[in-house]
């Protein structure tokens, strides 16, 4: 189960305003808008309530941030077997050059060298295809010729030419890796994806059949196999590498492992303790039991205030869906925020009992779901700087089904998404009319937050697999079956009348604002995300294109939902919620019947009937239109800084925090002070 959720509506990651067209400042003057490259736009987020913590609880936080940053390396290596050396590289040109940084080559490479911070690599972050440079390689060659050799990534005995004629290929020519995970039916999904989990030479049905031979159907808490190693083959044998102290990644685990411990030390209580003890006794052992037993400890700390993900997690990176990127977040609990999605979760059951799924596809008790809105403090791995503004986990299906998951909606995230995006012009172009319009700014905060938290506190947890049924089934398409389970649960129940019984939203009207972003998004607007020509790829996408482009189909008799035409503009107009929300209720009911008795079939075909094929003259005109307004159609963030103060004998006195460190500056340090692998792994 993949449960990391990226809300793309018109408060969110997509739709976010450029820093010269926005008013960014608050009362407090914070500037939540900052540099802006390429189609990249960096933000700020502001950590409140951290003054308000004890010393001993922003003692905690301080930790388990270094804990946090000290991964970073890990994701870039899993992107690609080739980034940390083209990372250093890149740096080493960027900070030592003496030529003309005022060059063409420079600044092409300078916007380079930002994305591949960003994205963790050489490939895009959310569309994976890879950059494609702006500077040549003659002056990248002569550039890197100028710098102190000593600095750079070189093998032994290797020249800064050899170095060049080993790396130049992966970065300049487009048929050499072109794509960091490719899900193209028919074509072999690991040897044509760029990400490093797989060693060369191994097949997908090599992978596959590997796996297989693993599991056991009749295992009531199978692991999650493959979830923490490189599958390679070596003189003809396939075997892992396990990511673990000793093995692979053990310089940065280590690391993570010392910060760890102090945290240990300052737990807020015991059962926070043990989750940390667990999670130490993991990176040590690499067991995938000891994972679960972590996980476990994990669901049942709900008493601290400080709380934190630090593992390898999400497996959207891998074409298969198995392996898991490294992330971290460090965040403590927004105690008024929260009293919403303890309602939404005390009343899980009643959801679950009246979802429009068969009897047999659900659960009849619904267990430990817990949820909370958060305060995230710092941002790491597969979360920074691109990061989710939700989370539900732990992934594994019987663990989740035994013990139950913790779904958290990241608030002061959706607060700089939301501030950023003020008067950024989307609205009136995009929009079709202003009563739509109107009702997105009465109703647009209040139902994006609702939508999350019911996809993540609910929609990830409900429903269950028939007996036997191997979560893994799905396989390329699990992630995206499995997002789309999730959004329809949450767009199924925001027209409810619970919701307004319960408090959750003002009135029966309310929902209309989150169906119209939606289906506006899934039909149109996320295209901005994708270059002309190119298929929808990345899972999330997939998934709101996917129920879209399903509803208008089906509702196409009715005219539930249609394009119309505008003074020669493309617009979505909804002529009728109530049959949308039927249609909404009738595909999560076959999406669930996918995922509960393992139909690929079924799943192959939704995807890629609704999901991948983008109409090309509509794309060219949301393209066009969108780059007028010079928005930039990806965020991402800027961490904090933590400083921890001390006395003459080495006691932390205070933990402070500064905003002022640029995108740049803190990227360059992060390399210096947290590169803690070899750039060949």
């Amino acid at each position: 189960m993949k449960n990391k959720f990226i809300q793309l509506t018109m408060m969110a990651t997509m739709l976010t305003a450029c820093g010269t067209q926005t008013s960014n400042n608050t009362a407090d003057d914070f500037k939540y808008a900052d540099e802006q490259f390429a189609d990249l736009q960096m933000l700020r987020y502001k950590v409140q309530g951290f003054e308000d913590l004890t010393l001993k609880q922003k003692e905690l936080v301080y930790y388990l941030s270094e804990a946090a940053l000290e991964g970073r390396d890990i994701l870039f290596d899993q992107n690609g077997k080739y980034n940390l050396t083209i990372r250093k590289m890149l740096e080493t040109v960027y900070t030592d050059f003496k030529g003309d940084k005022a060059d063409d080559n420079f600044k092409g490479m300078e916007t380079y060298l930002k994305r591949v911070w960003f994205s963790n690599g050489i490939h895009h972050h959310y569309g994976s295809e890879k950059f494609v440079p702006n500077f040549s390689p003659e002056f990248f060659r002569a550039a890197l010729k100028t710098v102190d050799a000593t600095k750079l990534p070189l093998a032994d005995g290797q020249t800064v030419d050899q170095l060049c004629d080993e790396i130049f290929p992966v970065i300049f020519d487009p048929t050499i890796m072109p794509k960091r995970v490719n899900q193209a039916d028919g074509e072999d999904l690991i040897l044509t994806s760029a990400c490093n989990y797989y060693g060369g030479g191994i097949t997908q049905k090599e992978a596959e059949d590997f796996y297989a031979k693993m599991k056991d159907p009749n295992d009531p808490q199978p692991i999650m196999f493959g979830m923490n190693s490189r599958l390679v083959k070596e003189n003809g044998k396939i075997q892992e590498k396990t990511w673990k102290v000793g093995g692979l990644y053990t310089e940065a685990i280590e690391r993570i492992v010392y910060w760890l411990d102090k945290a240990k030390a300052v737990a807020e209580n015991d059962q926070q303790k043990a989750v940390i003890e667990k999670l130490i006794q993991f990176y040590n052992d690499g067991d995938l039991k000891t994972f679960d037993a972590y996980a476990i400890e994990w669901v049942k700390d709900l008493n601290s205030r400080i709380d934190f993900v630090n593992c390898f997690t999400e497996s959207y990176g891998d074409p298969l869906g198995m392996k898991a990127s490294w992330e971290s977040i460090v965040n403590f609990k927004d105690m008024e925020a929260t009293k919403r999605t303890e309602t939404i979760s005390a009343n899980a059951q009643w959801f679950e009992d009246n979802s429009p799924v068969d009897k047999r596809f659900k659960k009849e008790t619904v267990k430990g779901v817990s949820a909370k809105v958060i305060t995230a403090a710092i941002l790491g791995g597969d979360l920074y700087p691109s990061t989710a503004i939700g989370i539900n986990l732990p992934n594994s299906n019987w663990i989740r089904s035994t013990h139950g998951s913790k779904s958290v909606t990241i608030g002061n995230l959706t607060d700089a998404y939301s501030k950023a995006a003020r008067g950024n012009g989307f609205s009136q172009e995009f929009v079709i009319s202003p009563a739509e319009i109107k009702l997105m700014e009465t109703y647009g905060d209040i139902t994006d937050n609702l939508h999350t938290d019911l996809h993540e506190c609910l929609g990830h947890g409900s429903g269950k697999l028939l007996p036997g049924v191997d979560p893994d089934t799905l396989k390329a398409y699990g992630s995206t079956i499995e997002e789309a389970r999730a959004d329809l649960f949450g767009l199924y129940y925001l027209a409810d009348d619970k919701l307004v019984e319960l408090g959750l939203t003002p009135d029966a009207e309310a929902y209309k604002a989150q169906y119209y972003s939606y289906m506006m998004n899934g039909l149109m607007t996320q295209l901005v995300r994708i270059d002309l020509g190119n298929n929808i790829e990345e899972a999330h996408m997939r998934n709101r294109a996917l129920i879209a482009r399903w509803a208008m189909e089906k509702g196409a008799a009715d005219k539930v939902v249609e394009f119309v035409k505008k003074d020669g503009k493309t617009y979505v107009q909804v002529n009728d919620y109530k049959k949308l929300r039927d249609l909404f209720g009738q595909l999560l009911a076959e999406i669930q019947r996918i995922k509960s008795e393992g139909d690929f079939n079924a799943a192959r075909e939704l995807v890629e009937n609704y999901a991948v094929k983008i109409d090309p003259t509509l794309h060219a005109e949301i393209l066009d239109r969108y780059k007028k307004l010079n928005l930039a159609p990806y965020k991402g963030f800027i961490n904090p800084v933590y400083t921890a103060v001390k006395d003459a004998e080495g006691n932390i006195t205070d933990v402070t925090i500064d905003y002022t460190e640029g995108y740049a500056e803190q990227m360059l340090r992060y390399s210096s002070e947290y590169a803690n692998l070899p750039y060949r792994n």
